[in-house]
Order: structure tokens, then sequence, then C-alpha cells
């Protein structure tokens, strides 16, 4: 789990993103995003709220949680000015755009556009906690 003064500075970063005024800047491609993101655990939130976190490793590999213990592996892909992600419980693709405002990520879902939009609230430098498989009836 993720201690509890880790989300309180993670809501006070995501309220001064969302209270301050945004440049965005033209999405992403493929490149500029693994060279942002690539060797990072990226903690992002919610309109205020925690929302979950993405390890960014080599060969375009992720691992995502919603901060519930349960992580999702997974791969992603550029499409148009789109970056995908097939997870291993969802063959469809999740595709986003991201962008920088005031150095930092903002993702925006595209599979619904005006439903989701996320905010990176930092790389914390700690690893997402991954409990193990759920054994048992």
């Amino acid at each position: 789990m993720i201690p509890l003064s880790k989300i309180a500075a993670l809501t006070v970063t995501i309220l001064s993103l969302m209270l301050g005024p945004g440049h965005a800047q033209p999405p992403m491609n493929a490149q500029e995003f693994d060279e942002y993101t690539r060797g990072k655990t990226l903690f992002y939130g919610e309109n205020g709220v925690a929302y979950g976190a993405e390890e960014y490793l080599d060969n375009r590999r992720v691992i995502w949680s919603f901060l519930d213990g349960e992580c999702k592996s997974g791969t992603w892909y550029e499409q148009a000015d789109q970056i995908c992600f097939i997870y291993e419980d969802n063959p469809n693709p999740q595709c986003w755009t991201f962008h920088t405002e005031e150095g930092r990520l903002v993702a925006r879902f595209q599979n619904a556009p005006g439903m989701t939009e996320l905010y990176e609230a930092g790389d914390f430098d700690e690893e997402m906690v991954c409990l193990g498989p759920r054994i048992g009836v």
C-alpha cells in the first residue's frame, strides 16, 4: 500500500496542476513517450484523487495498478497520435493521448473522449505494491 503521506502529497500535486494554467503541447509520439516514461513508476490522479500507478519497462512493457495491490502486465504501441495499451486481462486496446503541461504528463482517454483525464502526480522512486494471485475459494 502507498503511505498516507504519499497520497496526501499526490493530492496536493494534482490540485496544484488542476488550478494552474495549462498549456497543452501536441500529443507525444512513441519515441517521446518512451523517453519520458521508461524506467519510471508514475503515479496518476484524477480530479484530486489518486487513480493508479504504472511502471514503464523496457521494450514497451508496463505494469498497471489501481493502487489496490492487483497489478496487470501489458504492452503499449503507437497508433496515429495515440499511445495504446493492451493488458493481460483485456485484449481491447486502451488508447490515450499524452501531453506535457507544466512539466507533468497529462493523459486523455480516447476510447471515450471527455471521460477520463489523468495527471501525473510524480515518480516517487518507489515500487508499486503487487500482491500475489488470490488462491482458494
